[in-house]
């Protein structure tokens, strides 16, 4: 194990064996990938309690799809879930284009869709066992991270096949610990500070910019957080591609460690993440001004970011929220490695309709110190709800781009996108 791993074992271990306690929903981050959206997060004790077994409450109008089946306290529930599973998810359906004038991107109207299911079980009232089934035909500029940063947040690309997307099981250690493992999961799942609030349309703008710092790749992995009573939060968890053939934290695995230390309020947050990769591990960000593959170096490198936000104290206003971040990249090759990046987020809400949101983003993808392209990366977007269940957001992204041929190259595009929730 290298030293940095050494380093980052020990606060890791130290909170698995020290009893002070928390609960699991206080750090679960599961709906940062999906939504973006930190008042989503809490969802470990989202399990239905009642005090019949004859009740269980699915989805809307399947009541009553679970009984005791006249087995008295030993409760079958042949035929459907338990009482301590939930079911919920959302269908999308995205209508856009994107056009690049170097013709890789032609500017044709695509129609696609994502579908997800999560699902939540608990089996002590305070633990919950994750899992997302998805699906989607994204293809093209919707799709793909790499040179043009156009991948949507609301894309996927399994082909019109529902695969487990996530799987994981959390469980509370005391009252203010949270321990995470899982065969798929993320490292950005299991960190104690959100650090972001800006909903974005593009997966670039996830996170508070996805680069090397939070980019991450679902693989088995575990981890640890701990959050105190005065918004103090200090996390470290692993992720390994591949673990489940090559081995977990092996020489033959790539690994992204991550420890990440914040501090939250109300109304802001601050945070700082260092994220070690190594073993080949190849930098493929979506917030990067040429192909993760072509970085130099072996994979190897050391990422620091830093992220803050702040909201103000009532929506509706001309005062948005504001979301920043910056990181820094350094791999393991000689010359000019280094990357650099930065992103600002504004979300207004509540303007024109209630539950309504404005979003505005702008961003320097992760830039190399001998690039001769400076990238640039934006997107604004309405979201407007329908109803409780339906929302549909009109959005324009573009920015520049380094391309193949190492030529700066622009990129414009939109996508209206109907998001179904249940």
């Amino acid at each position: 194990m290298k030293f940095f791993q050494k380093l980052l074992v020990a606060p890791a271990a130290l909170g698995l064996l020290t009893p002070i306690s928390a609960n699991a929903n206080e750090v679960n981050l599961q709906d940062v990938a999906s939504y973006s959206n930190v008042e989503s997060i809490d969802f470990a004790n989202s399990f239905n309690k009642t005090d019949s077994k004859t009740e269980n409450t699915l989805l809307a109008g399947g009541e009553g799809l679970v009984d005791d089946q006249g087995f008295g306290d030993d409760h079958n529930h042949s035929g459907g879930f338990s009482d301590t599973t939930t079911l919920d998810g959302t269908a999308v359906f995205t209508v856009g284009q994107a056009d690049t004038d170097d013709d890789n991107y032609t500017g044709k109207i695509q129609g696609m869709y994502t579908y997800q299911m999560n699902l939540n079980s608990s089996f002590t009232g305070d633990d919950n066992l994750y899992v997302r089934i998805k699906s989607g035909n994204h293809s093209g500029f919707s799709k793909t991270g790499g040179l043009y940063n156009t991948y949507l947040n609301a894309g996927n690309g399994n082909g019109d096949y529902l695969k487990v997307d996530k799987i994981w099981y959390e469980m509370p250690v005391g009252e203010r610990n949270t321990v995470w493992v899982g065969p798929k999961i993320e490292n950005y799942y299991m960190h104690g500070t959100t650090p972001s609030i800006y909903k974005s349309v593009l997966k670039s703008f996830v996170l508070g910019g996805n680069g090397a710092a939070y980019g991450a790749s679902t693989s088995p992995g575990a981890g640890w957080a701990y959050k105190a009573d005065n918004g103090f939060a200090i996390s470290s968890n692993f992720t390994t591609k591949d673990g489940n053939s090559t081995g977990i934290l092996t020489d033959e695995g790539g690994t992204s460690w991550a420890t990440q230390v914040g501090y939250t309020q109300p109304r802001y947050s601050i945070s700082a993440i260092l994220n070690q990769k190594y073993n080949g591990w190849k930098e493929t960000s979506y917030f990067t001004s040429t192909d993760g593959m072509a970085r130099p170096g072996d994979g190897s490198s050391t990422n620091i970011g830093l992220r803050g936000w702040w909201r103000p104290e009532n929506t509706g206003t001309a005062t948005p929220s504001v979301t920043v971040g910056y990181d820094t990249s350094e791999t393991d090759a000689t010359g000019n490695s280094n990357t650099t990046a930065y992103f600002v987020g504004l979300n207004w809400q509540d303007i024109f309709n209630s539950d309504d949101r404005i979003g505005i983003a702008i961003g320097q993808p992760q830039k190399h110190e001998d690039d001769t392209v400076d990238p640039f990366l934006y997107e604004v977007y309405y979201d407007y709800k329908v109803n409780d269940s339906v929302t549909i957001t009109p959005a324009i992204f573009g920015g520049t781009s380094k391309n193949t041929s190492d030529v700066e190259t622009e990129m414009s595009g939109y996508v209206i996108n109907t998001t179904f929730k249940f």
